[in-house]
């Protein structure tokens, strides 16, 4: 079994994990929410309150940090972990989503892909060099190859293409990563297993990225606008021909339930925006669902957002403050519900690790998601 991650238990009822991975800058215990830093930042929150709701692990962009500050100011000035003041583990995006969100700005060519930036319009040109080379700037715990994510929906021929080239990609990153040294000096890099909604492909797709043993594997092209079933269908027609031995990773992903669902697919780390987004505009999550603080009834309400929750937010103010605080765009209003949701969701890991371990996940993931949906009845 590879030294960096250890499969500690597996769920008898399901295919849920228990793991841990090893990483330059800390241990990761899987099943993992990576809070999203795109810009070197999660929004609205500092490092301290990430390590105070428990984050392990955060995620940055390789796209957006080349195009400002720049990957080489970055490094000149110690690396990513230094420059943002955050000295656990990093996971960057390549930028492979990039090509899917800004399709009217980029050209897919074989040897990469040519942007226009979003920002002024400047040419970039992201290829496996150009990527490897950015995320070893920025020193990268994780860092993720460039790949093609097809639209949804999405012809097979057109997938079938995307797959090919995504597969020669990743070579051509694990063979600069082993020639750079990224690897030898204790760097992770993860493949990411394309296909859309067609099994066969995603199939191969796994089976030829696992050939050529990547430190870690991702499920990609999912979450880009097909429904709920769907996605899981994906997922789930991936993760058995991802090796057992390596840590799985399901990209820009989702809610709770969906989350305990992917876990009992056999999936050990995410990451998503929604907990901060969502945040910003005044719902934040409970057990029995998310609420909109926006809404009148919590006017008067004295109450916590979810009661004996262990973070700032829950321990200090009630429902009517922080409704106060949206209704008044009041910054710290992102901040508080933006704290809140995140450890919602880290607490929501724990959890599960928990019940992995007690080896009654299968029920208790039921049951829990069972409770949520009917909140939202």
């Amino acid at each position: 079994m590879p030294e960096h991650f250890q499969l500690l238990r597996t769920d008898p009822a399901t295919a849920a994990r228990r793991g841990r991975l090893q990483t330059r800058h800390g241990v990761v215990e899987t099943p993992i929410f990576m809070p999203v830093g795109t810009q070197g930042t999660v929004k609205a929150l500092t490092p301290v309150h990430l390590k105070d709701i428990g984050a392990q692990i955060i995620l940055g962009n390789t796209y957006h940090l080349n195009l400002r500050p720049g990957s080489e100011l970055v490094r000149d000035l110690g690396g990513l972990h230094r420059f943002m003041g955050w000295d656990g583990p990093i996971l960057t995006d390549s930028g492979g989503f990039q090509v899917f969100s800004l399709s009217k700005l980029r050209d897919i060519r074989e040897d990469g892909v040519a942007f226009q930036s979003h920002l002024d319009g400047a040419k970039l040109f992201l290829g496996p060099k150009e990527v490897m080379g950015i995320q070893s700037n920025l020193g990268s715990d994780i860092a993720m190859v460039i790949d093609e994510c097809p639209p949804w929906p999405c012809e097979r021929d057109a997938c079938a293409v995307a797959v090919n080239r995504s597969y020669r990609w990743a070579k051509q990153c694990k063979e600069i990563a082993v020639e750079s040294g990224f690897l030898g000096r204790g760097h992770h890099v993860f493949a990411i297993v394309q296909g859309s909604t067609f099994d066969d492909l995603r199939r191969e797709a796994a089976e030829s990225l696992a050939a050529l043993d990547f430190p870690g594997y991702a499920v990609g092209g999912v979450s880009v606008g097909e429904p709920e079933p769907e996605m899981l269908k994906q997922v789930g027609a991936t993760t058995p021909f991802m090796p057992r031995d390596k840590p799985r990773y399901t990209m820009g992903l989702g809610t709770p339930p969906q989350l305990l669902k992917m876990i009992a697919l056999g999936v050990d780390m995410f990451d998503c925006v929604l907990p901060t987004r969502v945040a910003r505009n005044g719902l934040v999550f409970t057990p029995d669902g998310p609420i909109n603080l926006r809404n009148e009834r919590f006017r008067t309400d004295a109450s916590p957002i979810v009661e004996g929750l262990d973070n700032y937010t829950c321990r200090t103010f009630t429902r009517a403050y922080l409704r106060h605080l949206v209704q008044a765009e009041e910054m710290l209003a992102g901040t508080l519900l933006s704290l809140h949701n995140l450890h919602f969701y880290l607490d929501l890991m724990a959890q599960a690790r928990a019940h992995l371990e007690a080896g009654d996940y299968g029920t208790w993931h039921r049951a829990w998601i069972a409770r949520y949906e009917a909140g939202l009845a």
